[in-house]
């Protein structure tokens, strides 16, 4: 009998415990729903339409994705700039990221100025940050090339030449490396000084307090570095625009439709691609295609680096 009495209440406990929980998780779950499941299923669900945003939208089934996959002239191109940008921009704003970080932990003076020198490009804005760098990279009036030429070295054409344009977005990425050196450079003074000091008594040099002492200690953070920067650079899109229409002169007004890409469609991305194929051209169904390729290839990539034994974790016996 007492059993029977108690079992209702105890339900009556567990949901009210479910429902409170619920609540707290609603936030999240709202804008989980809103900001990333609904338009991924939307996405999902044009892949397969015909839809000029104007028109009623008609199934057309793998149309769509024959097109991209093997008719499209710049997915290939688009594709190679983007994983080349995430496979170089990525790893050398992690290295020179922790290099800078490692400098100024170790500058017993002046480091406050050397962290504010090196943050503060970070700061700005990166339409305004790209026209800047455009500037100094211009092949006939930039500062840079007028120093080489002083120096008897005959600088390239920077932004202007298919086979320096991405190398000139990974040094305006790096320019701006400040968000991963204060993220390093945290991760750094968190080190215990002690195991510093055991690894000093062993024997250890340099490379051995960085290689045993050091690294094991901020690979989580180098891992973090990695996985962000990698979707961060799927999504590369505003700094190479920029870059590109700058670079080719062309004057951006009311009604300029533009061509994504220069020199050479060697600065354009999944992204830019996405834009233009969707938002210039109106083919929705193609830029939903893209979109979720772009998306998959994030979603592997990331997955990779997130297992041990694959990414920078040492793996658990």
């Amino acid at each position: 009998m007492a059993t029977t009495t108690i079992a209702p209440a105890l339900r009556r406990k567990h949901r009210r415990a479910r429902l409170r929980t619920l609540g707290f998780l609603s936030p999240w779950l709202i804008g989980f729903s809103v900001f990333f499941g609904y338009p991924l299923i939307a996405t999902v669900y044009f892949s397969f339409m015909h839809y000029n945003q104007i028109q009623e939208p008609s199934f057309v089934g793998l149309r769509n994705w024959k097109y991209v996959l093997t008719q499209m002239p710049l997915f290939g191109p688009a594709l190679w700039n983007t994983l080349w940008l995430v496979v170089v921009m990525v790893a050398l704003r992690v290295v020179f990221g922790l290099g800078i970080g490692l400098l100024i932990t170790k500058i017993k003076s002046g480091a406050g100025f050397f962290r504010t020198a090196f943050y503060l490009p970070y700061l700005a804005p990166p339409v305004a940050a790209t026209v800047a760098f455009v500037f100094l990279l211009n092949p006939g009036t930039g500062p840079v090339n007028e120093i080489l030429g002083a120096i008897g070295i005959d600088g390239p054409s920077w932004f202007n030449d298919p086979n320096w344009a991405k190398p000139s977005l990974v040094m305006l990425s790096l320019w701006g490396i400040g968000d991963l050196m204060v993220i390093f450079m945290a991760a750094l003074l968190d080190v215990p000084k002690e195991q510093y000091e055991a690894a000093e008594l062993d024997g250890a040099g340099a490379w051995g307090k960085f290689r045993y002492v050091t690294w094991p200690s901020i690979t989580p953070i180098v891992l973090f570095a990695v996985v962000t920067g990698v979707v961060q650079t799927m999504q590369y899109y505003t700094q190479a625009l920029v870059a590109g229409k700058l670079a080719s002169g062309v004057t951006i007004g009311p009604g300029s439709v533009i061509q994504p890409g220069y020199p050479d469609h060697s600065t354009l991305t999944v992204p830019q691609l996405v834009y233009s194929i969707g938002f210039q051209n109106f083919n929705t169904g193609a830029a939903c295609v893209l979109s979720l390729v772009l998306f998959v290839i994030a979603m592997a990539v990331t997955t990779l680096l997130m297992r041990k034994r694959a990414g920078l974790l040492p793996a658990e016996d």
